[in-house]
């Protein structure tokens, strides 16, 4: 690979405490979330967990779509370094084909268990273009190992989009198709690129 990909950016330096704080936040929100539906979890809830004022919460993320985001952010981190180096075949070690249908599996599977979650970040994860950016990288760099030709950016955008979550929802609420179903559809665009 000729360039490293970018992981998403570590908060900032920050004080000790807000540091303590962040980090105790972030915490009582996963713990939340893990004993219930995602739409309960409130900030004062949030901050009534971590032992800190409503405000606190507030100053920190900004709104609750901001606290999701954050949310996300932690696990999308830990992610990221799998692919860059954890076992393969999602990590390094295994062939590129096998590599890239590890990571069309496991970026399904984990937009799928961060569904409400994504959709209580709203915009705020939407919108981040650092996330998209890394996949997208990654996919090029698998299709150059590849030997496929022709324009990688938009060979790689098309191979991402099939796994986003709202594409996900449609195809597996509205048009009934199984995950593996799913999984299967996505492998043959892949034989397909990869083959032309």
């Amino acid at each position: 690979m000729s360039k490293p990909l970018p992981l998403l950016t570590a908060p900032a330096p920050e004080r000790r405490d807000a540091a303590r704080n962040r980090e105790a936040l972030l915490r009582a929100a996963a713990e939340l979330i893990e004993g219930c539906d995602v739409r309960a979890v409130t900030m004062e809830a949030v901050a009534a967990k971590a032992g800190v004022g409503k405000g606190t919460v507030f100053r920190r993320f900004g709104s609750r779509e901001g606290l999701m985001a954050a949310l996300l952010n932690h696990s999308e981190t830990a992610w990221q370094a799998s692919v860059l180096s954890g076992p393969p075949p999602l990590g390094p070690g295994a062939p590129p084909m096998e590599r890239l249908i590890a990571f069309g599996e496991s970026r399904m599977r984990t937009h799928l268990q961060q569904g409400a979650l994504i959709e209580a970040a709203g915009r705020t994860w939407g919108d981040n273009y650092a996330v998209i950016g890394f996949a997208t990288m990654h996919l090029r760099y698998l299709l150059r190992e590849l030997g496929v030709s022709g324009d990688l950016t938009y060979l790689a955008t098309a191979l991402l989009a099939p796994l986003s979550l709202p594409v996900l929802q449609q195809q597996l609420g509205f048009d009934g198709m199984s995950e593996e179903r799913v999984l299967a559809g996505w492998q043959d665009l892949v034989d397909r690129i990869v083959g032309s």
